[in-house]
């Protein structure tokens, strides 16, 4: 095992460099020798929050063990360019739900893409490149006229027509994403253009082409975090939802109104925050979920139920832990995620804003 790299996962009230280790061992423990990072030993693999929990191993340098999660997917992809939705821990891979899910399966590209940018491997990206055009390609058959893309194709292969604002707003991102690799490997994608442009359209203009999830936190960041929101926009959209969402002290809820606070959503909004240029408020938003850390094991409780005084549920999970170290990097400055999730530098696709 290296020596994790910390100096940029150290943040005041949130990590120091020797949590910041643990933390990064702790995800190390839960990863198979096959790459596989399950959200704790025992449970289910998803594929958005395997990505993510490699990104995190990523800021730390770990690149050996992310680059082997990496391996994992395009080894277990199917035929039609998807994963399914979950996957048992054990010998097998057994699927637990055969739905596939697609922000799940376009999340791969954000991963690729953070990967190259912080080892700089050429090698890796076009090893990776037909594994992200058939996740991009599956995902973009379900694209509907509005722009928005069906959350999930069922088993028997029936797609679903509704969509996600939050899973709509992640493969926005993958999608910039993937056509960021494009770019560097000179393989232009017009089709994928324009697929994130009336998807873009769809977020920003359109809200009544996606199910009214408006109860959960996650659609009230997620078009910022996912780079379909900035400026005055994304300002607008944080500030209308803040007092609903954040429990001060103690995090973000996931569903309104339960009194339960949960570090991923947190670490999330964060991370949507310091993309702003929001990066005082980031930091109290990480601060205030260090109630949430096990120091025996450097990971982090999913949530806390504070009417009750309880953790809830009773897991630590390797994407909580990689969302939190996800938002530390970029607030110090990891050139790979600020890259990666400032959007800057990330190709839009062609906007259709000017028509309707």
């Amino acid at each position: 095992m290296t020596t994790p790299r910390t100096e940029h996962l150290v943040l005041p009230g949130v990590l120091t460099a020797e949590q910041a280790a643990a933390t990064v061992a702790g995800i190390l423990r839960v990863q198979r020798e096959d790459g596989a990072i399950p959200w704790f030993r025992g449970h289910h693999l998803d594929p958005w929050d395997h990505v993510e929990a490699a990104m995190a191993l990523d800021t730390a340098g770990e690149h050996a063990a992310a680059e082997r999660a990496y391996d994992w997917l395009a080894r277990h992809q199917n035929d039609d360019g998807s994963w399914y939705a979950a996957y048992a821990d054990g010998a097998h891979d057994d699927v637990t739900d055969r739905g596939r899910e697609t922000n799940f399966v376009a999340y791969i590209a954000v991963g690729v893409w953070h990967h190259h940018l912080a080892t700089g491997d050429d090698g890796f990206l076009d090893r990776m490149w037909p594994s992200v055009c058939a996740a991009v390609e599956f995902v973009l058959r379900l694209q509907q006229p509005g722009g928005q893309i069906g959350w999930r194709r069922d088993d028997d292969g029936t797609p679903a027509t509704d969509a996600l604002l939050t899973g709509s707003s992640s493969i926005h991102h993958a999608l910039r994403c993937a056509l960021a690799i494009a770019a560097q490997r000179e393989e232009p994608q017009p089709d994928w253009e324009l697929a994130a442009g009336a998807l873009r359209h769809a977020i920003r203009r359109h809200p009544e082409r996606f199910l009214d999830k408006d109860r959960y936190s996650m659609d009230w960041y997620y078009p910022v975090l996912g780079g379909a929101l900035t400026g005055a926009e994304a300002a607008a959209r944080v500030e209308a939802g803040w007092d609903r969402f954040v429990v001060p002290g103690l995090g973000v809820r996931c569903v309104v109104p339960n009194p339960w606070v949960t570090g991923g959503e947190s670490a999330e909004l964060a991370l949507a925050l310091w993309a702003m240029g929001e990066s005082d408020r980031a930091l109290e938003v990480l601060q205030s979920i260090q109630h949430l850390r096990d120091d025996a094991s450097g990971l982090y409780w999913t949530g806390y139920v504070f009417d009750d005084d309880a953790v809830w549920p009773r897991e630590l999970t390797t994407w909580t832990a990689g969302s939190l170290l996800l938002a530390v990097a970029a607030l110090g400055g990891h050139e790979a995620t600020c890259a990666v999730f400032g959007g800057e530098h990330l190709p839009r696709g062609l906007d259709p804003d000017c028509c309707g």
